[in-house]
């Protein structure tokens, strides 16, 4: 069976199955999305591409974007970031703020938003101009351009980011935040508003299938030694407190957003990247993730 004849086969059932996931209600915009838009697309790296559904609307791909901003401080820093941000698990809610205190300022890992938003603040000391390199960065992953940040996405984050306001304070607080929150919180909900396709966000994360290169251009985006431990944050920290689960079910390194992106690698053979804006009460896209775990059994091909 190839990719296309599973995914056909899968996108066909999940798309039958009575949506019991909800919009991110908590963000204005995203709220108003239509929950019955689902889209698929794959990026192998030895058979042709193949989308299905809504793979080419645009959707607010949210913490997804996590992985590139990782990706591109740890090309900047190296090594040195995990002095400032962990690499386990959290086991609690991706902005939960209970863990700080006690860790001494040190998030769990770069994807929760304590980790993201410390990721963030290297990121404004390391670049002169952090909006238009971070775009400049994640453009040069993949041969589409299709990727912009929204200004109406932003507006509607910043409008109730109360708790990252909090969380980017507290950091600061314990000596983990060097610019001011200001900066670094702006810096992060632009991040948070990126905006892509299914196709062109498959494509984006075809480096991290492919050793850290990118197969249009050849480029070496990041060390391949990085590539690989991105990968397994990825796999143990990609999905919150339900991370162990689509470890468990789906078994790719991956990253879910609230907007009901979901994108996965399967190291030297695919990039996958799936949406549906329904989300479970993880936050994760309900459709999404039953899609991933069908496509990883119906073809036998996962990391475990």
């Amino acid at each position: 069976m190839t990719y296309q004849e599973a995914i056909e086969q899968i996108y066909r059932s999940t798309k039958k199955l009575k949506e019991k996931g909800k919009p991110a209600a908590y963000i204005p915009e995203l709220s108003q999305i239509d929950p019955s838009k689902f889209g698929v697309h794959i990026c192998p790296l030895k058979e042709p591409p193949f989308g299905i559904g809504d793979y080419q609307t645009r959707f607010s791909i949210q913490s997804i974007a996590k992985v590139f901003s990782l990706s591109l401080a740890y090309k900047l820093k190296g090594e040195k970031i995990w002095e400032r941000v962990g690499v386990e698990p959290s086991g609690t809610k991706f902005n939960s703020l209970v863990q700080l205190e006690s860790d001494n300022g040190i998030p769990r890992n770069p994807f929760i938003n304590a980790g993201a938003l410390v990721i963030a603040d290297i990121l404004v000391s390391g670049l002169k101009n952090p909006k238009a390199e971070l775009l400049e960065f994640v453009k040069s992953m993949s041969p589409s351009d299709n990727i912009a940040y929204s200004p109406v996405v932003e507006a509607s984050e910043k409008s109730v980011g109360y708790r990252n306001v909090a969380l980017c304070n507290f950091l600061k607080s314990l000596g983990n935040i060097d610019n001011q929150p200001e900066e670094v919180l702006d810096f992060y909900f632009t991040l948070c508003s990126l905006e892509t396709d299914c196709l062109t966000l498959s494509s984006l994360f075809l480096p991290l299938a492919n050793d850290g290169i990118a197969p249009h251009s050849n480029e070496k985006i990041i060390r391949t030694s990085y590539s690989k431990r991105i990968n397994a944050i990825m796999q143990t920290c990609g999905f919150y407190d339900e991370s162990g689960e689509f470890a468990f079910r789906v078994g790719l390194p991956g990253k879910s957003g609230v907007g009901g992106g979901i994108a996965a690698v399967h190291p030297d053979k695919y990039s996958i990247a799936v949406w549906s804006p329904g989300l479970n009460a993880k936050g994760n896209s309900y459709k999404g993730m039953k899609f991933l775990e069908e496509f990883t059994t119906l073809t036998e091909l996962s990391i475990f």
